[in-house]
């Protein structure tokens, strides 16, 4: 029985075995075949009507160039500005030495008075020989303003003097000196100016 069942079978097999010479017969082709490797191509974007632009690299040079010129004028800036820092740190300083420089002078003064011929007057005489050499490498000059023209950017009024002999606005007592540093003003200078007295009004005219 299993002779006869593998005889059987043998017809099945030479059937689908083609001829010597024969030609194989083509396998029918699909039509969604693609190559091997090749990629599936995807959706294209609504209403475009060709395939996408290629994408475009940053300037990157641009981009350098413009941070270096930016640079440039930041440190063109700061060496502009600098001088200007400078000289406000130096104002500050000396505008803390103002003070003392006035207690001194003052003391000065007292001492001149009553003790020229003194050690203390000579130690007085070369402290403000110290002050003055000072004052002089710093560009600081103290204002004069006695008997001139009340100046609103150097002047600070304190009060008025009624005088007839100047002319009214004119600064006729210093409370307290001012400076200048170069052309700027490091302190203001206290004072009082002058006004013309009021004129008494004369007696009503009777019948007024």
């Amino acid at each position: 029985m299993a002779k006869h069942r593998n005889h059987a079978a043998q017809p099945e097999v030479a059937a689908s075995i083609p001829a010597s010479g024969a030609q194989p017969t083509p396998l029918p082709r699909k039509e969604n075949a693609r190559p091997s490797g090749a990629t599936a191509p995807g959706p294209s974007p609504a209403g475009a009507a060709g395939p996408c632009p290629p994408l475009v690299a940053p300037d990157y040079l641009d981009q350098l160039l413009r941070l270096k010129a930016e640079f440039e004028n930041y440190r063109k800036r700061v060496d502009r500005e600098k001088p200007e820092y400078v000289r406000l740190g130096r104002a500050a300083v000396l505008a803390k030495l103002l003070p003392l420089y006035d207690l001194l002078q003052k003391a000065h003064q007292d001492v001149q008075a009553s003790h020229n011929d003194t050690p203390l007057a000579k130690g007085m005489d070369g402290i403000f020989k110290e002050f003055d050499k000072l004052f002089r490498e710093e560009e600081v000059a103290a204002m004069a303003p006695l008997e001139k023209p009340f100046d609103a950017l150097q002047h600070e009024v304190f009060g008025t003097v009624d005088r007839e002999d100047v002319p009214e606005g004119t600064v006729v007592d210093v409370l307290q000196n001012g400076f200048l540093l170069q052309d700027r003003v490091l302190r203001t200078a206290k004072v009082r100016i002058a006004r013309k007295p009021k004129k008494e009004d004369g007696p009503a005219t009777a019948g007024k």
